[in-house]
C-alpha cells in the first residue's frame, strides 16, 4: 500500500492556478503558436511577443497538466488541444473562457460556503434565473462553438418530419433551431428568450440565411403566450435552473402547445441514479447550487418523472454527439 500523501489536496486548494495558466496561453495563443510550427521557447516567444523564460515556464507547467507533450526542449499540442484550443481548428472553444470564467461565475462560488449553508445561491435574488440577467447575453456569445455537435445530433433526431413547426424555449444563441431549419427545408422556427438575448439569436439566424423561417417571442416560458401547436419543442439547457415543481409547470404549458405526436428534445447534464457518474453531470449540481436559487443536476428517473407529470407518457435518454451532454427525447 502506498504512502499517503496531500497532493490530492494541494492539487484541488490551488487549481485556480492551472485555469489561469490556460486562460494565459489563450490570451498570448501558445497553442496556436505551436500549431503553426513554432514548438520551441524562442520561437514561441517570438510568434507570442513573450519572454523565452515564462514561455518555458507556461509550457512546462501545461506539459504536467496535459494540454502539451514536450520532445526535448521542444513542445506539441497534445490531441485534443489542437482540436479545441487552437485558434486555427474549425472546433476552437477558447472563446468559452468569457463565460466560464466570467464575474457571476466566479463571484457565485466565491460564496460557496453559504450557498452549502442556506441551500441556494448567495447572488443576489435568484441568481443567473433573474429576469433578463445579462450574463445570458455572455452566455450566447461564448458558448456557441461548443453547441454545434449537439446541435447537429438533435437535428438528426428531429429528422426529415413534415410539418416540422419547432418552438426553440431559451433559444440563446439560435444554433439549436437553425440546424434544424438546415437539415429540414420544412421546418419553421420559433425562438423564445429574452429580449436582449434573442438579438444574438437573430444575428445566427442572419448569418445562415434563414430569417424568412424564424419567429420571435421574447419573454420568459412561465409567462408569454408560447402559440402553436408545436411538432418539436426544443430544452437546452435550462430545465437544470429550476425546481421540479416549476419545471413540472413549465411543461404542462408547453404540452398544451403541441402537436399530436410531438416531441420534446432535452439537453441536459443528466447523472446517473448515484448523481457522481457521468462525473461532468455529476458534478453540475455544484454549478446550481453555487449559481441558482432551485436548480439541480437531475436524473433520467426524475425527468420522467416530471414529463409523466406532464402528460409526456414515454421519455428516453442517449449520450449527445461531441458534447458532455445528454439529451431526453419526450412523446407526446
Amino acid at each position: 500500500m502506498s504512502a499517503l500523501t496531500p497532493a490530492r489536496y494541494f492539487d484541488t486548494i490551488t487549481a485556480f492556478q492551472k485555469s489561469d495558466a490556460l486562460n494565459a496561453a489563450l490570451d498570448l495563443s501558445v497553442f496556436t503558436a505551436i500549431g503553426e510550427g513554432n514548438t520551441t521557447p524562442d520561437t514561441i516567444a517570438a510568434r507570442t511577443k513573450a519572454s523565452p523564460r515564462g514561455i518555458r515556464i507556461l509550457c512546462d507547467y501545461l506539459v504536467i497538466n496535459g494540454f502539451l507533450e514536450k520532445n526535448g526542449t521542444g513542445y506539441n499540442l497534445a490531441a485534443d488541444t489542437a482540436l479545441f484550443l487552437d485558434e486555427n481548428s474549425p472546433a476552437y472553444m477558447g472563446g468559452t473562457r468569457v463565460f466560464l470564467r466570467s464575474s457571476m461565475i466566479r463571484d457565485a462560488h466565491a460564496g460557496l460556503t453559504d450557498a452549502v449553508r442556506n441551500g441556494r445561491t448567495s447572488l443576489h435574488g435568484a441568481g443567473s434565473v433573474e429576469p433578463d440577467h445579462p450574463v445570458w447575453q455572455t452566455f450566447a456569445r461564448a458558448m456557441m462553438p461548443m453547441m454545434f455537435p449537439p446541435a447537429q445530433h438533435m437535428a438528426k433526431i428531429v429528422g426529415p418530419i413534415s410539418p416540422c413547426r419547432v418552438l426553440d424555449i431559451a433559444a440563446s444563441h439560435g444554433i439549436f433551431g437553425a440546424a434544424i431549419a438546415q437539415a429540414n427545408p420544412n421546418a419553421q422556427i420559433t425562438a423564445l428568450d429574452f429580449g436582449g438575448v434573442l438579438e444574438v439569436a437573430k444575428e445566427t439566424v442572419n448569418r445562415f440565411g434563414l430569417s424568412e423561417r424564424y419567429q420571435y417571442i421574447p419573454g420568459s416560458v412561465f409567462d408569454v403566450e408560447l402559440g402553436g401547436p408545436y411538432d418539436v419543442v426544443l430544452l437546452t439547457n435550462l430545465l437544470h435552473h429550476f425546481s421540479a415543481a416549476d419545471n413540472e409547470k413549465m411543461l404542462k404549458r408547453i404540452r398544451a402547445a403541441m402537436a399530436p405526436g410531438g416531441r420534446v428534445l432535452t439537453l441536459d447534464f443528466v447523472p446517473n441514479d448515484d448523481r457522481i457518474t457521468p462525473p461532468m453531470s455529476g458534478q453540475f449540481s455544484m454549478m446550481m447550487l453555487a449559481s441558482t436559487a432551485e436548480g439541480d443536476a437531475y436524473t433520467f428517473n426524475e425527468y420522467d418523472q416530471m414529463f409523466r407529470n406532464a402528460g409526456f407518457p414515454r421519455s428516453e435518454i442517449q449520450q449527445a454527439d461531441g458534447a458532455p451532454q445528454q439529451i431526453i427525447t419526450s412523446y407526446v
